[in-house]
This record gives structure tokens, sequence and C-alpha cells, in this order.
């Protein structure tokens, strides 16, 4: 299991201890959710990346807080997996930290929970969580808790 997280920005709030307790937050995630083989990559950006991507990707030209990008979309075995020992690989998860900033103010809470926050919503989208109807998202909030633990609380 791994998680590969680069900033494409510099910010005063994303330092290295940050990027490597979202990995671990990310690596802690993966093992309970039974992937031990899985890799995500996590990008942080501005918000003028996020809105192009927003844009080309899904045709919608606004800033988000958080894109994912699953690799092998729809499939119940992904060719890569056939063989024992290989890595399964998820995707993509694009996060604003701009974005983040505002809403860990509006929430009420740190910015680096939001962060952690929006990487595990992330990764629950890159494994077929969704929240279109009350019955997905309340699954998927209960799951983005268990993840987050206690260990990142509200700071």
């Amino acid at each position: 299991m791994s998680a590969d997280i680069r900033s494409e920005m510099e910010h005063p709030l994303v330092t290295p201890e940050l990027l490597a307790e979202l990995e671990t937050l990310i690596n802690q995630g993966l093992e309970k959710l039974n992937r031990p083989l899985a890799h995500v990559d996590i990008t942080l950006v501005d918000e003028a990346e996020i809105q192009r991507l927003n844009r080309e990707y899904r045709k919608i030209d606004a800033v988000t807080d958080v894109l994912s990008f699953a690799l092998e979309e729809g499939e119940e075995e992904p060719a890569y997996l056939r063989g024992e020992g290989l890595p399964e690989l998820l995707g993509d998860i694009i996060i604003c930290v701009p974005r983040a900033q505002v809403q860990a103010e509006e929430y009420g809470h740190g910015f680096r929970r939001e962060l952690g926050y929006l990487a595990i919503h992330g990764l629950l989208h890159l494994l077929g969580y969704d929240h279109n109807n009350p019955e997905e998202q309340e699954k998927m909030r209960q799951q983005e808790e268990a993840l987050l633990g206690a260990a990142w609380g509200r700071d």
C-alpha cells in the first residue's frame, strides 16, 4: 500500500510534516479498507488548476475542493490485478488547498482536518463510494469519519 503526495503550489500551511501525516492517514485508510497493495497519487493544487481540471473532465467551469480520477472505473477485476503481488493502482486525487482552507474556516475546524477529510473523501470515491442519494451519502460519511479517526479530530 502506498500513497504518493505532492504539492504543486507553495502554501504556508502545507509543510513536509503535514504531507507525511497525510500519507500516513491514507496508508492507514487503505489498510483498514483491506487494500494492502493499493496505490493512490494525491496532488495539492491551487484554484486555477482545479478549475481547469473540473472544466476539462467534468464540464463544470468552477472551483471545487477535491476531484478523484479512478484508473479502472466500473471494472470488477482490473487487468493489472490478475497477477499476484501486483499493485492495485486506484487513481488520482486532486485537492484544492485554498478551497480546503476556506472550508476549514466555514466548518469551524482546522486546515489539517479538512485536508485529511478531503483526501479520505477522494479515496472513497476511487473505491466506488458516492453520495448521490441519502443512503449512499450516509454510508460514505460513516466511512469517512471511521477512516479519519480520532487522531485527526477537529483541529
